[in-house]
């Protein structure tokens, strides 16, 4: 795992490149606004982005729309202090695959980040059930697609634990199916309701209505 670090907080930079440093993962680069943070990410080419918001000249949801725009494999995780209901939804709408609050304790953040690089979303479950109620309520009658009549039942299935804030690993338990078939419904899932990633997929579930599945705790 690749990480580009941008903060304009040279001390914040420097806490977050030792803890992922001393994790084992690498830290390519650093950038102090979303200028910067666009050219670093063009040049280096890193698999993560960790975005704070709050910066001078280019915020990070304008630099998350510039980088998803021009390079949308890359995976960008918002780490910010604000838990501002608009910033949540921006951040979403802009495409990024996580929202972390930089109180957030080290090992949650480690983890959240190792599943970002697998496909997950780096929301806690708590997180995420208030930033998908209010991006739901704000998309509600909006216009987006409503074929779930093309969803298989397997495919409604992982949906409704997709809702419940379930991961890969999690969902595939559940159904008793592998990981990698998970990933081959949420493909399916994504293409055929015309959503952009993870974050949208549970989004679009609760906007209509449909009740998140129970999954077991591990």
């Amino acid at each position: 795992m690749r990480v580009l670090l941008v903060d304009d907080h040279a001390l914040v930079r420097d806490g977050i490149a030792s803890l992922l440093t001393a994790s084992g993962i690498e830290v390519v680069g650093e950038a102090s606004d979303g200028l910067e943070a666009l050219e670093k990410t063009r040049r280096l080419k890193p698999d993560i982005v960790l975005m704070d918001i709050k910066m001078p000249r280019c915020n990070g949801l304008e630099a998350t729309r510039l980088i998803k725009a021009e390079m949308p494999k890359v995976k960008i995780v918002i780490l910010t202090v604000s838990d501002d209901e608009e910033d949540l939804f921006e951040a979403i709408k802009s495409g990024a695959e996580g929202y972390l609050l930089k109180n957030i304790k080290a090992e949650q953040f480690l983890a959240l980040l190792s599943g970002v690089d697998k496909g997950e979303a780096a929301i806690s479950p708590v997180v995420a059930t208030k930033i998908m109620e209010e991006f739901a309520r704000r998309i509600k009658g909006a216009g987006l697609p409503t074929p779930e009549t093309e969803l298989t039942d397997r495919e409604v299935e992982v949906l409704k634990l997709v809702a419940s804030g379930a991961l890969n690993k999690e969902i595939a338990a559940t159904l008793n199916i592998t990981e990698n078939t998970v990933k081959y419904h949420l493909r399916n899932i994504t293409e055929k309701l015309h959503l952009r990633n993870r974050a949208q997929v549970a989004a679009y579930a609760v906007s209509k209505g449909i009740t998140p599945a129970p999954f077991p705790e591990e």
